[in-house]
């Protein structure tokens, strides 16, 4: 029967799986570092707009008192 788990006795033959391991890891910290960069962004667009609503709601808040 045949073992469910492999392990080579040459170890290079890890080296394929150990560089795509090391790719894919990269790729991803690259592409969480980009959503973190463009989240940020649109987290300050959002409060810079908030705001100027806020401040003319309370404009004309006090203009009708």
């Amino acid at each position: 029967m045949m073992e469910f788990l492999y392990f080579p006795e040459d170890k290079t033959e890890y080296i394929p799986g150990v560089i795509s391991l090391i790719i894919f890891m990269i790729g991803a910290a690259v592409t969480m570092y980009i959503f973190i960069k463009k989240s940020k962004k649109e987290a300050q667009l959002v409060e810079k707009q908030y705001n100027l609503n806020a401040s003319k709601n309370s404009d004309s808040d006090k203009e009708t008192l």
